[in-house]
């Protein structure tokens, strides 16, 4: 199995790039050729091969996501970091997109436990540098989000959302539709932590949307869990079935 090149693999230690994406610089990519739809197409491409290459070699892992905003000594931060070393003594692979924040956390955990465990990054590359927290110790670099977000929702054996802003609310509710339209097995956890930040959401879910307008199932409601804690979150991973379809 082919390794990904140099550049994309993630060991930055100088954390100068380790913003939340609203506030990274402008892409200043000069408009040449390489920049037509067809080149873009087999960019985009390629770009889903070292990704799906590099899953290949993960066999158990769980994907955090949340606020890229959260620093150190935030509860949210402190909980995420701690969550990342149970999961690493415990010999999952904590998978996260490589920023600041719960992101850094969850990955700064994992390397603090010392477990089998591995501390992943899919990270966002701008031209001359890649985002990464400096606690990532494998990863790989993306230009595009939206293929670094199926890598992030690709194979995990479990989903976990700490509090966040838009992003981490895009990313659940398209996990929530890929489980709700059965392209992802409903046996996967999905677990909401947090629950003062959750809740008005999953009020709003349930009395908005499904009461008032009746616009999904209620058997959509079960499609997630919500629980205050990494303790709690490390419990129903630990009975989250193995995923094997991708082996």
């Amino acid at each position: 199995m082919p390794e990904p090149n140099a550049q994309d693999q993630t060991t930055a230690k100088s954390g100068n790039l380790n913003l939340p994406a609203s506030q990274l610089p402008p892409d200043r990519e000069g408009h040449d050729f390489r920049s037509t739809p067809q080149w873009r197409a087999l960019r985009v491409l390629a770009e889903f091969v070292d990704g799906w290459n590099f899953l290949a070699d993960i066999k158990k892992s769980v994907t955090i996501f949340g606020s890229a905003r959260f620093p150190e000594g935030n509860p949210w931060y402190e909980d995420a970091r701690r969550f990342g070393r149970l999961l690493t003594d415990a010999g999952y692979s904590v998978v996260t997109g490589g920023g600041p924040g719960i992101m850094e956390a969850a990955n700064r955990g994992a390397t603090e436990s010392g477990g089998p465990g591995d501390s992943i990054g899919f990270n966002i590359k701008l031209p001359f540098e890649t985002r990464a927290n400096s606690y990532v110790e494998k990863g790989v670099g993306f230009h595009y989000f939206f293929v670094r977000k199926v890598m992030l929702a690709y194979s995990a054996q479990a989903y976990v959302y700490y509090p966040g802003g838009v992003g981490t609310l895009d990313e659940l509710t398209e996990l929530i539709t890929l489980v709700q339209t059965k392209k992802v097995s409903a046996d996967i956890p999905i677990i909401l932590v947090g629950r003062d930040f959750w809740t008005p959401f999953l009020e709003w879910v349930e009395k908005t949307v499904l009461e008032k307008y009746d616009a999904i199932s209620r058997k959509d409601l079960s499609i997630y869990t919500l629980v205050d804690s990494a303790e709690e979150a490390f419990e129903l991973v630990k009975r989250s079935p193995v995923r094997t379809e991708f082996g």
